[in-house]
Parts: structure tokens; sequence; C-alpha cells
């Protein structure tokens, strides 16, 4: 038998956040846009307006909560 696999709902979460930032990210670039800028603007200031409603990139971004937005770039960057 094997043995039951148990999994942290949070590896999950932070993978699907830092997926959604880099399909915006791309989104942003095809529309010529430093997708930094405007991402970083989009967390510091909270206006939904420094990212692009084209291909649905703001909708996709509103989807989570600024700070998990933040915890998850952050952890991904001190490969946490």
């Amino acid at each position: 038998m094997e043995e039951t696999k148990v999994y942290d709902s949070t590896e999950f979460q932070n993978a699907f956040t830092q997926k959604t930032i880099m399909e915006v990210a791309l989104i942003l670039e095809e529309r010529g846009y430093d997708p930094v800028n405007q991402i970083v603007g989009y967390l510091m200031s909270g206006d939904p307006g420094y990212i692009s409603s084209h291909k649905e990139a703001r909708k996709k971004i509103m989807k989570f909560d600024k700070a998990k937005i933040l915890e998850s770039m952050v952890r991904k960057y001190l490969n946490k």
C-alpha cells in the first residue's frame, strides 16, 4: 500500500497566484507596458487602473487579495 500524501493548500495557492501574476505580466508587455511598474503601482495604490483590461488581466489579478499577492511574490523571491 502507498502512504497517503498530505498537501499544503498554501503551496497550491502560491503556485496559482504566481501563475496568474506571470499571465498578467505577459499581457501587460503585449500592450507595451512595463509589467513591473504597473503591478507595483497596482499593489501600492490599490488602483486597478494600473492593470489593463486587455485579455481580462485586470479581472484575473483582482481575484486575489493584494496582501496575498505580495506574500506569494516574497515567498518566490526568498525561495520559501
